[in-house]
């Protein structure tokens, strides 16, 4: 028993650190403004595609509801005495990423920096997110409960790619100081491959 309060504890404190920065780097693009850190280099398209900046703010905005909801799911404790908070942050996840964030991130994927190599990456990851996120709902409401289990972990190892992309950034620029389009190139790949691959081997384990 001990051994699992230390594995939850140090899950929350992970998840909590890293819920935080994407917070605080959310907090970066408010008030809205076209000229805000990461849009300080996608100024062809902010100015040249009037949709681009109301899309990228409705992705940006919507990963953080994501990651809170999509969270809760995989917390026994909520599940066992609270099925219909469960259930109902459920959909709340499903909805943000099937009507924002999913969409959202497969149009400003196919603007991304890097060139079609991580164009293909993010617009791949977009889709995929959609598809496990949709086929996971459709389960559930067949009460197929094993199986959606299995769609929703491989939907929220995608979500976490805002994670371990931004974590694969530092750790590359800091052992191999790679110039800045080489490794974003990389972590196009390595933010998703490695969650989707780990979320895998759990339901391959049959840790769900």
């Amino acid at each position: 028993m001990k051994n699992i309060s230390y594995k939850r504890v140090a899950w929350l404190l992970f998840f909590a650190y890293f819920f935080v920065l994407m917070v605080q780097i959310t907090l970066r693009y408010i008030p809205m403004s076209g000229e805000v850190s990461f849009l300080q280099i996608k100024q062809t398209e902010v100015s040249g595609i009037k949709a681009y900046l109301p899309i990228f703010y409705i992705h940006v905005y919507s990963a953080i509801f994501v990651l809170l909801a999509g969270f809760t799911q995989f917390n026994s404790k909520i599940l066992a005495k609270y099925p219909k908070a469960h259930k109902w942050l459920g959909y709340l996840y499903a909805s943000f990423v099937l009507l924002f964030a999913a969409p959202s991130g497969v149009f400003i994927g196919w603007f991304a920096n890097g060139g079609l190599m991580a164009k293909t990456s993010f617009v791949i990851l977009g889709v995929l997110w959609f598809w496990f996120t949709l086929k996971a709902v459709l389960l559930i409401l067949k009460r197929k409960v094993t199986d959606h289990k299995k769609f929703m972990y491989r939907s929220f190892a995608l979500a976490t790619s805002a994670i371990t992309l931004r974590l694969w950034k530092v750790i590359l620029v800091y052992l191999f100081h790679l110039a800045p389009m080489d490794v974003y190139q990389i972590i196009a790949w390595l933010g998703w491959i490695p969650n989707l691959l780990i979320a895998e081997w759990l339901i391959k384990r049959k840790i769900i």
